[in-house]
């Protein structure tokens, strides 16, 4: 019983920052704007976070380092928005300049931080955001996260902010018409992915690992966006495709040592399954459910 207590609780918490960013690109390519950034604004997320708690005297305050983390990362997103929407440029191509982009300054701007711990202050706070019912433990930013999923589902389909939305990412040209501003509403769904995505690459260096490392995002944001796809779009399958990631990270770790299989291989599980989940979803047509805009870039006026 213990032990499967424990799996539930490391696979909560190494999904959480996959819910995060996943619910961010899912908001976003609702708006019709794909986003494969999602590496890069996670890893100046991460370091944004850790240096706020740092360095920036906050007295422990580890909900101003998040926001921080997340005003940085929709910040970034808002690079990629003016390129994909406003410049009208290729959204992949201009998504993975933001990936390598964020990568490389996170590198850069970090050295100087590279396997730096958080104060003992500021770790004794990341501890209080752990909520315990008897053996059984779960972060408060955890349940932030599903709460979240859960709201974002409720807004998707009930009302008129989710209605819009959708109506940006199905047919941009009939919401212009009636009279919505297509532009502003995805410069908003972009801005909002970000700083999801901010707040996951925060998750990492202030509750997961008190620490800074470079390349600690170790290729979440690419899960994260093949997630999008493999829950159709759909924040509630979200809770529970990020937790089935997170059991995986889990068993990648406890497994090894424990069998004769190299642990290359359990260190590769999680990707490949990725492209394994992904195989089963276009063969069971799940592409059919994204939204159909999604992609391309729309000027005022077209039909």
């Amino acid at each position: 019983m213990n032990e499967i207590l424990d799996a539930i609780t490391r696979a909560l918490a190494f999904g959480t920052p996959l819910l995060f960013a996943s619910l961010g690109a899912i908001v976003n390519e609702r708006a019709g704007v794909v986003n494969l950034g999602v590496e890069g604004m996670m890893a100046i997320g991460a370091l944004t976070g850790f240096a706020v708690a740092y360095g920036g005297g906050m007295g422990g305050n580890l909900w101003l380092a998040a926001l921080a983390a997340m005003l940085v990362g929709a910040l970034a997103a808002l690079l990629h928005a003016f390129v994909a929407i406003t410049m009208r440029a290729n959204q992949f191509v201009s998504g993975l300049a933001l990936t390598l982009l964020g990568l490389g300054l996170a590198g850069l701007l970090g050295k100087s931080l590279e396997g730096q711990v958080l104060p003992p202050n500021v770790g004794d706070a990341a501890q209080k955001l752990l909520i315990s019912w008897g053996k059984f433990q779960v972060g408060s930013l955890t349940l932030l996260a599903i709460g979240l999923a859960v709201l974002l589902a409720f807004v998707l389909q009930f009302t008129r902010v989710g209605l819009t939305l959708r109506s940006v990412g199905e047919n941009p040209a009939a919401a212009d018409v009636l009279g919505l501003n297509v532009g502003m509403v995805r410069y908003v769904a972009v801005a909002v992915g970000g700083a999801l995505a901010g707040l996951a690459g925060a998750y990492l260096s202030l509750v997961y690992r008190p620490s800074w490392t470079d390349g600690m995002t170790a290729g979440l944001g690419w899960i994260a966006v093949a997630l999008v796809i493999f829950v159709g779009w759909s924040p509630l399958r979200a809770i529970f495709g990020a937790v089935f990631f997170g059991l995986l990270y889990y068993l990648q770790f406890r497994l090894q040592g424990q069998s004769p299989v190299p642990t290359e291989v359990f260190s590769a599980m999680p990707y490949l399954l990725v492209i394994v989940v992904l195989g089963v979803a276009g063969l069971r047509g799940q592409q059919g459910s994204a939204p159909e805009a999604l992609g391309r870039p729309y000027t005022r006026g077209e039909r």
